[in-house]
């Protein structure tokens, strides 16, 4: 299983908005820290704002903020929040699948088994556990 470049940008984003706590975070300055286009990091930005993790604010000192704390901000929720698809393979998908073993093969089994445990994890930690070397992180991103 491999999490689309939007799931990784937008986790990104909530790991740099997070570490500049109550500053704002601008797009301009994401995207030249990490190296990304504007482009992409505004869609990311956009939906990360609809699903309630970023508070947006408008205008020419405008800017980002997580809209709530690091420790409510599940990372299996993002996750599932930013991947469209989670179907590893084809028999997952009922209408597209035509999978000659369909109901006599156990890989859809084992495979969803595996992607209930993937999410097991993830639902035990939250973007503050990814925050917790706060200071090294923030210099490798030159926040101070």
């Amino acid at each position: 299983m491999r999490l689309t470049t939007y799931t990784d940008y937008s986790l990104r984003v909530l790991i740099f908005v997070g570490l500049k706590g109550n500053d704002l975070s601008t797009i301009s300055e994401i995207s030249e820290r990490y190296n990304i286009s504007r482009n992409h990091l505004m869609k990311v930005v956009n939906q990360l704002s609809q699903d309630g993790y970023l508070k947006t604010i408008r205008g020419k000192n405008g800017g980002m903020l997580l809209a709530r704390s690091p420790d409510s901000i599940g990372l299996g929720d993002v996750v599932r929040d930013m991947e469209d698809n989670l179907e590893i393979v084809e028999c997952f998908d009922k209408k597209k699948g035509c999978c000659q073993i369909d109901g006599y093969c156990q890989l859809q089994g084992i495979l969803g088994e595996a992607i209930v445990a993937f999410f097991e994890v993830l639902d035990r930690y939250t973007l503050k556990d990814l925050m917790h070397n706060k200071q090294d992180l923030q210099r490798a991103l030159s926040l101070f």
